[in-house]
């Protein structure tokens, strides 16, 4: 529809003597609520002042003036312009734009030669991967891949919370209670457990926190023998992340974590000395930021330790002299916004011209019936067990309603975790989840699975057909056609709007759109069956067309296509 937007723009511009600018015009285009008001409308209002006419006058004038071939007719309804496009223009600008393009549609080069850095999924080493991870891990590479898709270089960052004193807690832990046989055979759940003792033996003895602080400092300088315990907690849990990264079949080009930069920290302390904005508070060192209506942004703890501020500002600053970023994005829980605003600000001050570049992208936070998340009480749903459970549902339906499907474990992994991930997309990313498994699991309705099922149908149809549908010269004869054409004509639209919000979302509800589109097409039209040549060629070529953007639609939310289920 962009492609047809300019036209009409275009002509409208020469209707109104080019009263306003043709961009102008395209923008102000809007989706009628209703079939019964045209495909677009225009509102006159904005052309009162130039035109120096009434709204109604100037709908009257430019109906009479404009002319364009992808538009039918047109009608004046107040002060508005409402527009009815030509069914087989827009029919054969679809299949066009989908067949016979040499790019995917929906595709662009608007990112060309421009570079984005992803920080997204950063899980905290030694915990495990559960439900409050699926946001910033889904959200995040669903971005990436919506950035390739618009010609973007780039760059997919794990920074891993691999440094703190959550390991002097696991240090002091293993050594009391750990086993490192049992520790090798449970991995990440054996170091949970001891985590979660730690904090309930902690309870009764407040003195194991001090202990902890000073296996952490130990660290910090370099204790041998807590440098390889603590790469070892590492290496058990990239082991573990792995596997549901390759379920939902993420890749990352960088696992730099917190601990890489922590020899950057003084220089970054160092600059902003230098340039006056350091002062000391209560033995801390901290950047005041008052003027700007936020707390001060502290860069060094009392005991002279770097905290999340002083390495997030030294990882954004080795990210830009590495990557030269265009734009550098940040997905994370919606509560760490203070966090993210103290520290751009700080960027800011120091005098980095690129301090606009870094993006914030916030989500709601998730909670299991109401109660909070939190690794130290074991109040989590663990991301493998939810998978699994999916998986196993999936697997059982297929088993049920397909049994000679080959690839059978295959397509319950793309299904199973699909639905997973579909759920969690469906919501916009800053609404705030209360996670119910029943619903989360569900296969009915307008979900993930619903949506693999009707790429299958679409693929189906194509597998028996006797050639490639061609095309190019359309025979439209029922309104199913024009609809499932308008709707896939708004796959680019839907894309850019995604990546301006940051908000994936916007190709869940796209998807949903597509697939009851082409559901009532399907219903209504027959195609294989259809008697006429023409009428066949043409729906074959919108099923073709479906086909090809429901399955970009699905990998940009990271959703596997079975092509049968």
């Amino acid at each position: 529809m962009t492609e047809i937007k300019k036209q009409i723009a275009d002509a409208l511009c020469t209707a109104a003597g080019g009263a306003i600018d043709a961009a102008e015009l395209c923008a102000a285009l809007e989706y009628p609520p209703s079939a019964e008001l045209g495909d677009l409308a225009f509102p006159c209002f904005r052309l009162s002042k130039t035109m120096r006419k009434a709204p109604p006058a100037i709908a009257a004038e430019l109906a009479e003036k404009f002319s364009c071939p992808a538009v039918g007719r047109v009608q004046v309804a107040g002060g508005y312009l409402n527009l009815f496009l030509d069914k087989e223009y827009l029919v054969r600008h679809v299949i066009a734009c989908t067949l016979h393009a040499d790019k995917p549609y929906g595709g662009s080069e608007d990112g060309k030669g421009k570079t984005v850095v992803l920080d997204y999924s950063s899980p905290n080493v030694a915990k495990p991967f559960h439900i409050g991870h699926l946001g910033t891990t889904v959200i995040g590479h669903s971005l990436k891949k919506l950035h390739a898709f618009a010609g973007w270089n780039c760059v997919g960052v794990n920074h891993l919370g691999d440094w703190g004193t959550q390991f002097g807690k696991l240090i002091v832990a293993y050594r009391k209670w750990g086993d490192r046989e049992k520790v090798e055979a449970g991995e990440i759940d054996e170091l949970v457990s001891l985590y979660v003792r730690f904090h309930a033996e902690a309870e009764k003895d407040p003195s194991l926190e001090d202990a902890a602080r000073a296996e952490f400092t130990k660290l910090e300088a370099g204790d041998k023998d807590n440098l390889a315990l603590w790469k070892w907690f590492i290496e058990i849990s990239l082991r573990e992340y792995q596997k549901t990264y390759d379920q939902l079949g993420i890749t990352f080009d960088s696992y730099k974590g917190e601990s890489f930069y922590y020899d950057k920290v003084p220089a970054v302390v160092e600059a902003l000395r230098e340039k006056g904005l350091l002062k000391i508070d209560d033995g801390a060192s901290i950047v005041d930021l008052e003027p700007y209506g936020m707390p001060p942004c502290l860069i060094l703890k009392n005991d002279g330790s770097s905290i999340y501020p002083s390495r997030d500002i030294a990882a954004a600053i080795y990210r830009k002299e590495t990557y030269n970023f265009d734009k550098c994005i940040y997905v994370t829980s919606a509560g760490q916004s203070l966090h993210f605003a103290q520290w751009f600000k700080v960027v800011e001050l120091m005098g980095y011209d690129w301090y606009d570049k870094l993006v914030h992208v916030p989500y709601g936070t998730v909670s299991i019936d109401g109660a909070k998340l939190a690794t130290r009480t074991g109040n989590v749903v663990l991301l493998k067990d939810l998978f699994a459970t999916a998986i196993e549902k999936a697997r059982a339906i297929i088993e049920e309603k397909n049994p000679t499907l080959e690839n059978k474990d295959e397509v319950a992994k793309q299904v199973g975790v699909g639905a997973i991930v579909f759920h969690y997309l469906s919501n916009g990313r800053i609404k705030d989840i209360n996670f119910v498994m029943e619903d989360a699991l569900s296969f009915d309705g307008n979900t993930g699975p619903y949506a693999q099922y009707t790429y299958a149908r679409m693929r189906s149809i194509l597998r028996r057909a006797e050639a490639p549908a061609n095309g190019e010269n359309p025979k439209v004869t029922s309104p199913e056609e024009v609809e499932l054409a308008k709707v896939i004509s708004r796959f680019p639209e839907r894309v850019q709007a995604a990546i301006a919000e940051y908000e994936p979302s916007n190709i869940t509800r796209y998807i949903l759109d597509l697939c009851a589109a082409f559901n009532r097409f399907y219903h209504e039209c027959p195609i294989l069956s259809a008697e006429d040549a023409d009428v066949r060629e043409t729906r074959l070529a919108l099923v073709t067309a479906a086909s090809d953007v429901l399955g970009n639609a699905l990998d940009l939310i990271c959703m596997g296509k079975p092509e049968q289920i």
